[in-house]
């Protein structure tokens, strides 16, 4: 069985993980700029209205937020929105970028009051940058050690009243510490595939792309629930259509480019029925371990538990056992194969 290397997984067309390159910039053309504009997660929306116009009732900074969900649902996006909304400016980082106490001091002490720091992958702190944060969050002052041994001495410098917004794919991640400082905890959903439509056609109308209602519906149906691979595809097959159809895009286009792309109709891609196929033909259906499969795959662990198995796993394809991954029921008709006798055992 043919299977992607290692590099492929991040040049996925429906990789879920942020495109770096030329798409980048497009990508924030792309995002909505307002509350009101951000289709789907009607729950998280309605309870920030709420909170953000009450803090700016009271003259005081958004109690610190908390985002977490698979990638690719909005946690970015969302974190811009409540800069927007709340009148602040805001900073950028990841967890892997803070590499050292002084990297955090030197972004904490350049926010002002209402701003927003924004930590992407916040699980990835490591636990000396975390004791920084604890003062900064409750107190909003940074506590700095000067000196060594017995005539070591700390200093509290006062901070701005800034909201931090975390996000984070992994919430297990966290420590209970940093992940109880958080006032308010959100979960990003995937999206129902009405609302992919509509954010396929707002990006379309921002595009100047012409689209019929039949390829949204062919485009959302497999943009895996995910705005940022709908808003992907939209793209390829925008390009496709200005090449092959005058820049039109209809049902014909949007079925042709994308069977050009190797996504089917249900959002798999190769990497994806790679996947099903290894469990299917080399483990007889499962049970078999993580570290097995990603090691058939030429993947890391990450990689598959994190980016190729969630949708898998929202589509019911496959289960998640203590004995390790088993094809579903709906996994083997997918495949076109009947299910075993003993499929029920192998769930137990």
């Amino acid at each position: 069985m043919e299977m992607e290397d290692e590099s492929a997984q991040s040049d996925r067309i429906i990789s879920p993980q942020v495109d770096e390159g030329a798409d980048g910039a497009l990508d924030y053309t792309l995002r909505p700029q307002k509350l009101d504009d951000y289709v789907g997660q009607q729950a998280v929306k309605d309870n920030l209205k709420i909170f953000m116009e009450a803090a700016k009732t009271r003259g005081e900074p958004l109690e610190h937020v908390l985002i977490f969900g698979p990638p690719g649902l909005g946690k970015t996006t969302l974190a811009h929105i409540i800069a927007a909304e709340m009148g602040g400016n805001i900073r950028v980082t990841s967890g892997p970028a803070i590499e050292r106490t002084g990297d955090l001091a030197a972004i904490l002490t350049n926010l002002a009051d209402g701003d927003i720091l924004f930590i992407d992958e916040i699980h990835r702190l490591n636990k000396s940058i975390e004791e920084i944060l604890y003062p900064a969050m409750e107190d909003y002052a940074l506590d700095i050690v000067i000196g060594k041994g017995p005539s070591a001495r700390t200093l509290r410098l006062n901070l701005p009243k800034f909201t931090l917004i975390g996000a984070t794919t992994k919430i297990s991640g966290l420590s209970s510490p940093l992940r109880d400082r958080f006032g308010n905890v959100y979960r990003l959903n995937f999206y129902e595939t009405d609302e992919i439509g509509q954010i396929i056609a707002r990006a379309a109308n921002i595009l100047s792309v012409e689209m019929d209602s039949e390829a949204k519906e062919i485009i959302s149906g497999r943009a895996r629930q995910t705005p940022r691979i709908a808003n992907r595809l939209l793209k390829r097959v925008r390009d496709y259509a200005q090449v092959k159809a005058d820049g039109k895009i209809n049902a014909g286009t949007a079925k042709a480019a994308l069977m050009m792309l190797d996504v089917n109709e249900l959002g798999l891609d190769k990497i994806d029925r790679d996947y099903l196929r290894l469990l299917l033909h080399k483990f007889n259906g499962g049970p078999c371990g993580l570290n097995t499969i990603a090691s058939a795959l030429s993947e890391d662990m990450d990689s598959v538990e994190d980016v190729i198995e969630p949708y898998l796993l929202q589509l019911g394809f496959i289960n998640r056992t203590g004995r390790g991954r088993v094809l579903s029921e709906a996994a083997y008709r997918h495949l076109g194969v009947e299910a075993p006798s003993d499929l029920q055992q192998k769930l137990v």
